[in-house]
């Protein structure tokens, strides 16, 4: 069996192997450039910033820039982050939280060729969260319900037992200190566009990496689901198309029946190597569902789907379509059918454990087990941490009363309750150059006319 695994593997990897040997050209000012480091950075002005490519850049159908090749630049300000900087601030945390502006200037190439071009500087840095289509959901109500009650324990479960916790608990300490470091989070992530246009060399494959099989892993419930597979179908004459937005969308501010593009990155090809979508087709749409985020959590809904595909120098050919992927600075789920909405979040536990907490210091053994005062402090200082962290801790520590111990901590239960049932839920958004993966399927009807034709 891992033979056949490594096998199935290293003829996968062929073709991607082929496809990285550059034919050189002109990339053409406008080209976006979706780019992420893998590493934590200092957040200080001047800092040397490594990004690499998420995506291979085409242009006319041909190779320019493979994925992870590497982008460099530096931090050239830090912009204040007002709306972190005030809701840490009601949970104790008084860091003057900030935003990196990175501006991004030379492509390394993998023999060392440093190739400078110009850019836009790239703000608004997050994780990018890839969003994928499930299967159509299998049973009733009360199986759905299930899959949902599931899911939110699987993300539960792997803050504690998903790579990195190590760093995701020391992260946690820093947030109960009223003052503490900040930096760039490894896999922060920016789009740019290139001012102008730039001139690349042809750059030969690289050697074929060695593959090795790693043992099928046993898998758990609370192990996430692996996401399908986002292969080209020949089967039923449908194409896996990957495309950037050509302008952002929003629950918030986009209406239904509103006119959407989407330009193709990369082109498809027949089984005989031919092009069945070249790079730069354009898919036109529309908005058919966009629902505003409200009060008491109840989050942005967003719908959008393409019904025409404008090859250049053809007619416009008639499409359904279906969202199976898209990346966002948010983590959303998309549904079997490629609606866009919020994942299901936990928003019960940790107000109950807050107000657990908060509840301690009003225990009445406080003087029992010959512990006398001392286990009153400490539950004062449990009340306060639920509160306000550190510093709550230390004003239970000080000695006061135990009703303002546990009212800080049922201030923090409060917060807790408020952001997850009663303020906006999470609305949903994608920007500009935001990559999406849509299947495409030709219909059989006739391809319609776009307007500027006879």
């Amino acid at each position: 069996m891992i033979g056949k695994s490594a096998l199935a593997i290293a003829l996968s990897l062929s073709p991607c192997t082929a496809l990285c040997q550059t034919e050189g050209g002109t990339l053409p000012g406008g080209t976006p450039l979706a780019l992420r480091i893998d590493e934590h950075l200092p957040m200080r002005d001047g800092q040397p910033v490594r990004a690499h490519l998420i995506y291979p850049i085409y242009d006319d159908n041909k190779l320019l820039l493979p994925k992870d090749t590497i982008v460099t630049g530096s931090v050239v300000e830090l912009r204040s982050d007002h709306s972190r900087r005030l809701h840490a601030a009601f949970g104790g945390d008084f860091t003057p939280f900030r935003k990196p502006v990175v501006h991004f200037t030379s492509f390394v190439l993998p023999d060392g060729t440093t190739i400078p071009f110009t850019s836009d500087d790239a703000t608004d840095g997050a994780p990018i969260f890839r969003a994928i289509a499930p299967p159509p959901a299998k049973g009733g109500f009360l199986r759905r319900q299930f899959d949902g009650f599931l899911n939110v324990a699987r993300n539960d479960v792997a803050i504690f037992t998903g790579p990195g916790k190590g760093d995701r608990f020391v992260q946690f300490l820093y947030t109960q200190i009223p003052y503490h470091p900040q930096r760039i989070e490894k896999g922060t992530a920016w789009t740019i566009e290139t001012a102008h246009s730039v001139e690349l060399p042809a750059e030969p494959a690289p050697p074929a990496p060695a593959v090795a099989a790693d043992p099928p892993s046993k898998r758990h419930f609370w192990d996430q689901p692996l996401p399908p597979e986002d292969s080209p179908k020949t089967d039923n004459g449908s194409w896996i198309v990957q495309a950037n937005l050509d302008e952002p969308l929003s629950s918030e501010t986009s209406k239904n029946g509103q006119a959407i593009k989407a330009t193709v990155a990369e082109p498809i090809f027949n089984p005989d190597h031919t092009i069945a979508i070249p790079q730069g087709s354009t898919l036109i749409g529309t908005v058919t569902r966009a629902k505003p985020s409200r009060k008491f959590g109840r989050t942005g809904v967003l719908t959008f789907n393409f019904n025409q595909l404008q090859v250049p120098h053809e007619e416009t050919r008639t499409v359904e379509t279906r969202l199976t992927g898209a990346d966002s600075g948010r983590d959303i789920a998309l549904d079997s059918e490629g609606q866009a909405k919020s994942k299901p979040q936990d928003k019960i536990s940790l107000p109950v454990i807050l107000a657990l907490m908060a509840s301690r210091p009003l225990d009445g053994d406080a003087g029992k087990n010959g512990l006398g005062g001392g286990n009153g402090l400490g539950k004062n200082a449990v009340g306060g941490a639920a509160g306000l962290g550190l510093l709550g801790t230390v004003i239970g520590l000080s000695g006061g009363s135990p009703n303002a111990a546990a009212g800080i901590g049922y201030y923090g239960a409060a917060r807790a309750v408020y952001y997850r049932w009663i303020a906006h839920g999470q609305k949903i958004d994608f920007a500009k150059d935001t990559r999406i993966v849509v299947e495409t399927t030709p219909r059989r009807s006739a391809p319609m006319k776009s307007d500027s034709q006879p």
